[in-house]
């Protein structure tokens, strides 16, 4: 018997190198090196032609006679989720979803599956973790007694396609691909080959057959999806699974998505019963406070197409020869370049203070439309002096000083006045055409108009 060759692969080009190397020699990321076993020429001549069974050729057609037509979709009958995934789960799309260990995939998935069989019948769980008892144990647990979903326990990939192919479900879950494996190679369940090819084969049947497949893939502790990075090209939608662990509420997020808007999130609260569906997220990011305190401020988000309302803290403190800049939620570079500003053109000065900003809720705000909250929350906290109750507010800020629009601001001042909020400081670009019932709103263009109106007193 032939001794086994070890080989390194690259996790973000799937790149081979015969030894291990700090950096990859072909796309010079570093330590994406991973060891395997090399396939023997007997296996990879198997494997090439297995594909090329799985792949009928096509004519070539030009784009001009190819019609368009519209994707079917299957709702999950779970609001938050056919949110992010555009409407529902599209015909023969692949989808794969990511997230910590204990976070609530498989849950949710199974929520989703349930809900899906009572309506339009014909799946199918592929588990490669659990047994079938444990997954029915969950389901006893989520009040899913009576379920009809068909489960199948089983990580070889050859009796997967097999058991797709002959019962031809609407929609199939493997959870997860990263125990899935195929014996047309040598290497290990969860290596980068074996990753790559089965989630290749399990994309092709869906195409080709019309099947609806979602894959659950696990996490590297920097959060990324393990495996080669090829995985998340080859599917149609990544959706991440977000959350912190001393909280009950749970983030889907779109990463990626051929059929749907990208970055749209669902929020989810974690139950006795499950995942459930949170019609108003914005109240999860906003404290409850009697009365306006100091170093407070609320401002709109987008996330997707969705405005959520957010409340910026920020705490001022003397400090020793060292200030710290802290930021939880929010960009801490970005908040340096805040502060410089905020100094040089509005005459705040914050050299000797220790600066401290937090986005309630656990909730990680990108978009720098933050920017004038973060400010106005610690000018706020400086002079301990609190903001007027009702007041939200947002926009950029350049490092010429200047307050530059929010994109979609109208819909960040219609969902603001829908929830109470009564005024409103924001970029003067941004300022609506028409009066906006019950919301007085005051539109600046530079940043130390902003901090003088808060100076005086609103």
């Amino acid at each position: 018997m032939a001794k086994e060759k070890t080989i390194y692969t690259c996790t973000a080009c799937a790149g081979t190198s015969a030894k291990w190397l700090g950096k990859c020699p072909h796309c010079e990321e570093w330590n994406t090196l991973i060891e395997g076993v090399e396939e023997s020429a007997s296996a990879s001549k198997n494997r090439y032609s297995t594909a090329r069974n799985l792949a009928p050729a096509s004519a070539v057609t030009a784009l001009s006679a190819i019609e368009a037509q519209d994707v079917d979709r299957t709702p999950t009958g779970i609001e938050e989720l056919d949110r992010v995934l555009g409407g529902g789960i599209v015909e023969a799309g692949v989808v794969l979803i990511g997230g910590d260990p204990g976070i609530g995939k498989s849950t949710l998935l199974l929520q989703a599956m349930d809900a899906i069989q009572r309506k339009s019948g014909n799946t199918l769980y592929v588990t490669g973790e659990e047994s079938g008892s444990q997954v029915a144990m969950r389901a006893r647990r989520l009040g899913l007694d009576q379920s009809g979903v068909s489960v199948l326990a089983e990580t070889q990939l050859e009796k997967i396609i097999a058991t797709l192919e002959a019962r031809t479900p609407r929609i199939a879950v493997i959870d997860s691909i990263q125990t899935v494996y195929s014996e047309q190679l040598s290497s290990a369940p969860g290596s980068v080959s074996q990753v790559r090819e089965c989630a290749a084969h399990l994309t092709r049947l869906a195409k080709t057959s019309g099947i609806s497949i979602v894959l659950v893939g696990h996490v590297t502790k920097e959060g990324a999806l393990a495996g080669p990075r090829v995985l998340e090209h080859m599917v149609d939608t990544v959706l991440y699974f977000e959350g912190e662990t001393h909280s009950s509420f749970r983030l889907v997020r779109a990463i990626k998505n051929r059929f749907g808007a990208v970055n749209e999130i669902g929020v989810f609260a974690m139950t006795e019963r499950g995942l459930k569906g949170v019609s108003n997220p914005s109240a999860i990011f906003l404290s409850q406070h009697a009365e306006p305190v100091a170093g407070s401020c609320v401002m709109v988000t987008l996330e997707g197409s969705r405005p959520m309302l957010v409340e910026i803290q920020a705490l001022v403190d003397h400090s020793g020869p060292s200030p710290r800049r802290l930021s939880v939620g929010l960009d801490r570079d970005r908040l340096a370049m805040l502060l410089a500003v905020l100094h040089r053109h509005a005459g705040v000065a914050c050299m000797d203070q220790d600066v401290f900003v937090n986005a309630v809720g656990g909730v990680r705000i990108s978009e720098p439309a933050a920017d004038l909250a973060v400010l106005l929350a610690i000018q706020s906290s400086l002079r301990g002096k609190p903001l007027p109750k009702g007041f939200i507010a947002f926009g950029e800020i350049g490092l010429a000083g200047e307050v530059r629009p929010a994109p979609r601001g109208q819909e960040r001042l219609k969902e603001a006045a829908k929830l109470g909020f009564t005024v409103a400081l924001i970029p003067k670009a941004n300022a609506p055409k028409k009066p906006i019932e019950g919301l007085t709103v005051h539109a600046v263009e530079r940043v130390d108009e902003a901090i003088n109106w808060v100076r005086q007193g609103f």
